[in-house]
């Protein structure tokens, strides 16, 4: 199965079998998207459903995250990984968002990043989730379901996966292939202990193409053994 083939049936499989596919992070508004996504690095969607629901009651547009101190928001999450760092970042991300941009999340990726906090990664998801552009954010989960299943080879960075998985995925699925290969990254293809008798992407997958040769080695080798 050639790459071509390998994309094709993938995204066919996901389009049937994942319809809707969207971030599980908890957000009404473009600025609590960009705060939840900035806070959710390093660590779970889970995690900052938890916490964000009192910092946007407390802090619900950026003028009012803009006039906080630091330490009255790290209170608010510091039970979130690196409290101190993300809430410099978000008190200095808010003050550029009324400085610069009149309060309003801006649109494009080159605009986003220079908010503190705030890298390709993170612009990615924004331009995606909110402003429909195909733009692909690259995470831990995304860069290896990629990997393994053989829609990039050999990959060495974030920026390689993406720009490779955009070639390939048209780009008006872009947005909601992130979250396919998020989701099944997450509940799935799971970085120890892949599910692979659970998946529906076995016949198409390079990983598990491996892993069964593998197996049948495994066996021939013992037939050969065993007939000694």
């Amino acid at each position: 199965m050639n790459k071509q083939e390998r994309y094709r049936h993938i995204i066919e499989w996901f389009t049937k079998n994942m319809p809707v596919a969207e971030t599980e992070l908890d957000y009404t508004t473009p600025f609590e998207l960009l705060v939840a996504v900035v806070l959710s690095a390093q660590c779970t969607d889970k995690r900052v459903n938890m916490v964000t629901p009192h910092l946007f009651m407390q802090y619900p547009t950026p003028e009012r995250l803009s006039g906080a101190s630091v330490e009255e928001v790290f209170e608010v999450i510091k039970s979130i990984s690196y409290p101190n760092n993300k809430a410099r970042h978000l008190v200095a991300l808010a003050q550029m968002l009324v400085q610069d941009f009149s309060g309003e999340v801006p649109e494009t990726r080159e605009e986003l990043m220079r908010l503190p906090g705030v890298g390709r990664k993170t612009a990615n998801v924004i331009t995606s989730v909110i402003f429909h552009q195909p733009t692909m954010a690259v995470d831990t989960h995304v860069f290896r379901v990629s990997e393994r299943m053989g829609l990039v080879t050999r990959s060495r960075t974030p920026l390689q996966t993406e720009l490779e998985l955009v070639k390939h995925i048209p780009s008006e699925l872009i947005p909601k292939a992130h979250h396919w290969l998020i989701l099944h990254g997450r509940y799935i293809c799971l970085a120890r202990k892949p599910k692979c008798d659970e998946c529906g992407l076995r016949p198409y997958c390079r990983y598990y193409e491996r892993k069964q040769r593998q197996l049948t080695k495994s066996r021939q080798g013992s037939d050969q053994q065993l007939s000694i």
